[in-house]
């Protein structure tokens, strides 16, 4: 019979001069902040390693003896002293002159909801892109000042942990993590018992546990069922993000709409703006109008109030990534709401209600619940506006309100910190000048050879990195000697230049991750050239139920598996947010082959340029904007008419085309140096075009800029007067509703075929209105630069038409307009319901033409 084992864990007293590691390893500016991490990497760097760099851990085991010698370590306590001056420092600094003109934090506040955040790989509650991008839209909230707070589940165990198996199978393995091992502190009530939230649910209530995690200035509330008073199933509505079935997500989205709309209330936080991240905590707006209603709106008042504070961005153009329920599945769970709003079920439905079957929809909830919608590229902006059209049907995708901005990476956090020191000596002001693009010339001033060598450090650690990683994954699979031995011979050889391409990223089927293998002859031959060596590296998860982005990853092993690939092909298992820094900081390629146009950003790629990696991607997402001829290359997408199969070897060929005539050769061109000086040239470039433009500083200014600051404004509108504005706009759009489809409009006088430069346009048109008022309406003129082929040369100008006449039943509207353009223009008239309490003019998605 085997012994019981009984675990005990014998932790040190940490030294009075030493007592703020314990400040430091509680505030999660440890994310980014690549002193405070290396203060505690300094005091045991294997036991660092081990403990997956989470502080918290890393304080309760690491030894006595170790803390009483740093605390006498003169050289180690005058680092630790200029980290914590840095801290405070930090913690103290004024918040950007601008956002405290925008969004002053003594009257205003933004409440961000996401279902993930990634922070660090110590607080593992993000599964990916969502969630790194998440957090680091907190970290530039708290670089910025801005009054912000993140809203958010604990999930007791998180998302996977990966092992890949000698057969190349993904093993997903979940891992519970204790409260007192993570960045978080417990909310208490006045009494010093937990702070709940109660959440109702069908035939019960919920309740939720609160908890903080503090991220330098800002603050982030979580929520966790895990609560003795619940049902065992209640308590593992937080057990896994993204979890157990399709009625779990139903409930964890209601725990996180409605659970943390009321856990704000409960801390007496009243944001200004509300900002849903993807469509997972749209329930919040349900919510918030059963708040509205206590003050005396009824619902559309009320549904008014909260959609004019609440901006909404979607991040995915693949229909599987949208929440949508069966109305069997969703109908008890809004039949609780609609009591409590005093309305009907089918009016809740309709919110979310898909056009194409039975089902609810959360995006579409998301964008009706809201006045501020956007995509998170120029692509994706111009994708979603077509993707979500329903929901205005009578306004072209390009003019209705879904518009967009272009995510970035934070910058402290994925930066090497080699390169940011080697800043701090080039231009030291360059935390403070991360949005202005002039000033990051000063990267061409960077000698070559201190440029080249920064980068080939950085590799150097990256190969030391793979060699411990594989040795673990080959030694547990049980590979052979002689093939783990060839496998490694590269990382571990004295002399390892060579190309490094990486690709590491969710292993979905429309990010293509094998479309470089379509020619493996021609592969073969491009990675074994003994004069100009490549390696591959790839890295990723499949979500547990994707099979066939699993099966992705298992035709990938079989390849490194491969005599010929051996050591030229590898693939990392368990791809978190250590390993990213390492692989975009260490690799000279990043590779980004998405099937057009379905890469929402894609932001993995921004992180390896600002580390002067150069990308090879496919033009979609950021890279659509961010590829300029000089700082990387880009695959051309074909059009969409070409068949799935002919895209996917067009572009493949495409792919190895540019690695094999313009990558290779331009990294190998040495002639009598040690680098080629045409690759720094290049590297450069992305450094310098990238990093200014796509960093998540520049991103939450353009929020705060075009919506938060507008949300505020018409939340003060929308409330003032006990909601007088509201009541008003939702009166009138009941009304419109109720006329359009009786509204139309005609010409009252001909379009002259020809006219004088200089010449006025006198157009008048009459207006059936069906009983709205000619003050309800605008009436616009379009005009179009025409090219020879019939297509459209401009954007159209765009001429409003005044009132001539607004007595009788068919008021007439007059244009008096000089030709805005030479030669031939086509007039378009459209006309579209108006009230000057509008977020956006089409917002009603109501529109005719003359």
């Amino acid at each position: 019979m085997e012994p019981s084992r009984f675990t005990v864990e014998a932790r040190p007293h940490i030294p009075d001069s030493l007592n703020r590691l314990q400040d430091l390893a509680n505030d999660l500016l440890y994310s980014w902040d690549h002193g405070v991490r290396g203060i505690f990497a300094r005091l045991d760097l294997e036991l660092w390693e081990r403990v997956r760099h989470n502080p918290k851990i890393f304080l309760r085991r690491i030894s006595q003896k170790r803390l009483n010698q740093a605390a006498e370590d003169r050289a180690y306590m005058a680092d630790f002293h200029r980290v914590i001056s840095s801290y405070d420092a930090y913690l103290s600094a004024n918040p950007d002159p601008e956002i405290l003109e925008l969004l002053p934090a003594e009257s205003e506040l933004v409440a961000y909801f996401c279902a993930e955040f990634g922070l660090h790989e110590s607080f593992p509650i993000y599964s990916g892109g969502l969630g790194i991008l998440a957090g680091d839209h907190c970290k530039a909230a708290s670089d910025l000042g801005l009054p912000f707070v993140g809203v958010g589940l604990l999930y007791q165990q998180g998302y996977f942990v990966q092992t890949i198996d000698a057969e190349g199978r993904q093993v997903a393995d979940y891992h519970t993590h204790s409260s007192d091992e993570l960045p978080i502190t417990p909310l208490e009530d006045q009494d010093g018992r937990p702070m709940m939230v109660e959440i109702p649910f069908p035939n019960r209530t919920v309740l939720a546990r609160l908890w903080e995690a503090r991220a330098g200035h800002i603050r982030l509330y979580l929520l966790d069922t895990r609560v003795r008073e619940n049902t065992p199933a209640d308590q593992n509505i937080t057990l896994q993000l993204y979890g157990g079935n399709e009625e779990t997500r139903i409930q964890q989205e209601l725990v996180l709409g409605v659970g943390g709309t009321r856990a704000l209330g409960k801390l007496g936080l009243k944001p200004t703006a509300w900002h849903i991240n993807e469509g997972h905590a749209a329930f919040q707006i349900l919510e918030r109008c059963r708040i509205a209603m206590e003050t005396g709106l009824n619902f559309p008042s009320a549904l008014e109030t909260v959609a004019g504070t609440t901006l909404f961005t979607t991040h995915t153009p693949v229909p599987a990534g949208h929440d949508i329920f069966a109305r069997t599945l969703i109908e008890d769970y809004l039949a609780v709401f609609a009591k409590s709003l005093e309305t009907d079920t089918e009016t809740l439905f309709s919110l979310g209600a898909t056009p194409v079957g039975d089902s609810f929809n959360m995006t579409t909830l998301g964008l009706k619940g809201s006045r501020f919608h956007n995509g998170v590229s120029r692509i994706h902006g111009s994708v979603a506006s077509e993707m979500e059209g329903g929901i205005w049907p009578q306004i072209p995708p390009k003019d209705n309100p879904l518009t967009y901005i272009t995510n970035g990476v934070h910058v402290p956090t994925f930066l090497a910190p080699e390169w940011a020191s080697l800043f701090n000596i080039q231009a030291p002001t360059w935390r403070s000048e991360l949005r202005r693009p002039s000033f990051w010339e000063f990267v061409d001033a960077i000698p070559d050879y201190h440029y080249w060598g920064i980068h080939q450090a950085l590799k150097q650690q990256l190969f030391d990195f793979m060699h411990l990683r594989l040795s673990r994954q080959h030694k547990r699979n049980g590979t052979s000697t002689s093939v783990a031995e060839r496998m490694l011979e590269t990382l571990s050889a004295p002399d390892r230049d060579c190309l490094v391409i990486g690709f590491a990223r969710r292993f979905a089927t429309y990010k293509r991750a094998t479309l470089l293998f379509s020619d493996l002859e021609r592969l073969e031959r491009l990675l074994n050239n003994s004069d100009r060596p490549v390696m591959l590296v790839f890295a990723g998860k499949a979500h547990p139920k994707d099979k066939p982005g699993q099966q992705l990853i298992k035709v990938i092993h079989d390849l490194t598996m491969r005599p010929a690939f051996l050591g030229r092909l590898l693939l990392l298992e368990d791809y978190d947010q250590a390993m990213a820094r390492r692989l975009v900081s260490g690799v000279d390629v990043w590779l980004n082959t998405p099937e057009y146009p379905k890469e929402a950003s894609g932001t993995s790629g921004e992180k390896a340029a600002i580390n002067g990696a150069l990308n090879l991607s496919v033009l979609d997402g950021w890279w659509g904007e961010g590829y300029d001829g000089t700082n990387g290359w880009a695959i051309a997408p074909r059009h969409l008419s070409h068949d799935e199969d002919f895209r996917n070897r067009e572009e493949a060929n495409d792919l190895l085309d540019i690695l094999e005539h313009q990558v290779v050769p331009l990294y190998y061109n040495r002639s009598s140096r040690d680098y080629s000086k045409g690759w720094i040239q290049r590297s450069k470039a992305s450094m310098k075009t990238i990093l200014p433009r796509f960093n998540a500083q520049r991103m939450v200014t353009d929020y705060v800029r075009n919506f938060y600051r507008p949300a505020t404004l018409q939340h003060k509108r929308l409330t003032a007067n006990e909601g007088q504005l509201a009541r008003q706009l939702a009166e009138w759009k009941k009304q419109v509703r109720n006329e359009w489809q009786g509204v139309s409009l005609t010409l009252a006088s001909d379009v002259p075929h020809q006219c004088h430069h200089d010449d006025q346009l006198h157009v008048r048109l009459e207006a059936n209105l069906n009983g709205l008022s000619a003050e309800d309406v605008k009436v616009e003129c379009l005009i179009t630069q025409m090219a020879e082929d019939g297509e459209e040369r401009s954007e159209p100008y765009i001429a409003e038409l005044k009132i001539e006449d607004s007595n009788g039943p068919h008021p007439v509207f007059s244009l008096s307009q000089k030709p805005p353009f030479p030669g031939e223009q086509t007039l378009r008239f459209r006309m579209y319901p108006y009230h000057s309490a509008l977020c956006h003019p089409l917002e009603l998605g109501f529109m005719v033409w003359a």
